[in-house]
């Protein structure tokens, strides 16, 4: 169960439910990676999302959820909700 007040969510991915969760060492990587002029595209939301995982908890790699059977509309809503709710 996500705790909104912790900026958590959750995504259902291949049928299980993962926590994404915006921690100060996300939003580090999340900065670092736009940093050098990357452009938001559907790989780097992908990276995006493997970075909010982890910072939910999840040892989900990014070439996991690649393969995984992924909603791109739920990815990007949740990223989205994470983001609303940590900040």
């Amino acid at each position: 169960m996500a705790n909104p007040a912790r900026g958590e969510t959750i995504l259902e991915i291949g049928g299980v439910n993962h926590t994404l969760c915006l921690t100060l060492g996300a939003l580090a990587e999340i900065e670092a990676l736009f940093e050098n002029g990357v452009r938001l595209d559907a790989r780097n939301l992908v990276t995006v999302l493997a970075v909010l995982l982890r910072g939910g908890g999840s040892s989900i790699t990014e070439a996991e959820l690649r393969a995984a059977p992924l909603d791109p509309l739920a990815a990007a809503s949740a990223i989205s909700t994470c983001f609303e709710t940590a900040l």
